[in-house]
């Protein structure tokens, strides 16, 4: 009964979802709906290994990653408004395949780390928002500017404090042309799993996302 709920209202979310970016859509005909204009990057995620192995190598073991990054504004206002920034970052993981994170402006604390708060700058924090599933339970990704191109990306289940889980440098700027679709539920990390629900309420607004980018693009 309860999982019924919860998918219900999913799906319901995820309509209007769906919607609110068909919407903005019409508003701005020919141009993407979200996160319209961005700087892309080539960087390099260092990660140390966790100091609280969750039994996910890509968090509990030290390791690089090749990485190609999009910092934007999810609604494209003018600089002098606030808005929703985005980091989406993909990891190159060789024969293992790309995986994507997608992570915008929330606060950092147990309970706004999952609220999306509009900044009036790039110098927020910013998480996943919705968590994944992980060998112990619900975990969430965030990442903290550390200067104008280096984040510190961390870990933690939810409710529970952050733990490093790497650095992040933006190392070199990429032209428009390599502009990356990039979608966390179709790419997802080794070791991380999308949950249901979560995928329900995404699944909707991404598949309306995908399809209003590939019109604008003509």
């Amino acid at each position: 009964m309860a999982f019924s709920v919860i998918t219900t209202a999913a799906d319901l979310a995820g309509r209007a979802l769906a919607s609110i970016t068909s919407g903005i859509a019409a508003l701005r005909p020919g141009e993407k709906p979200l996160h319209p204009d961005g700087e892309m990057y080539a960087g390099r995620l260092v990660r140390p290994g966790s100091d609280t192995p969750i039994g996910v190598p890509w968090i509990d073991e030290n390791g690089e990653d090749d990485v190609t990054v999009r910092v934007s504004r999810a609604i494209g206002l003018p600089g002098r408004l606030p808005d929703v920034h985005g980091l989406a970052v993909r990891l190159h993981q060789g024969a293992g395949g790309d995986a994507d994170l997608l992570l915008a402006t929330t606060g950092w604390d147990p309970v706004t780390r999952h609220l999306l708060l509009p900044a009036w700058n790039a110098h927020s924090p910013l998480t996943c928002l919705l968590p994944y599933r992980s060998p112990v339970g619900p975990v969430v990704i965030g990442a903290r500017p550390v200067d104008v191109r280096g984040y510190e990306l961390c870990w933690a289940s939810v409710g529970g404090e952050w733990h490093v889980l790497g650095d992040l440098t933006l190392e070199m700027p990429l032209p428009d042309a390599s502009e990356v679709d990039f979608d966390p539920v179709l790419n997802t990390v080794p070791g991380l799993e999308q949950y249901p629900w979560v995928e329900r309420l995404r699944e909707q607004s991404y598949a309306t996302a995908r399809r209003l980018r590939r019109a604008s693009r003509g």
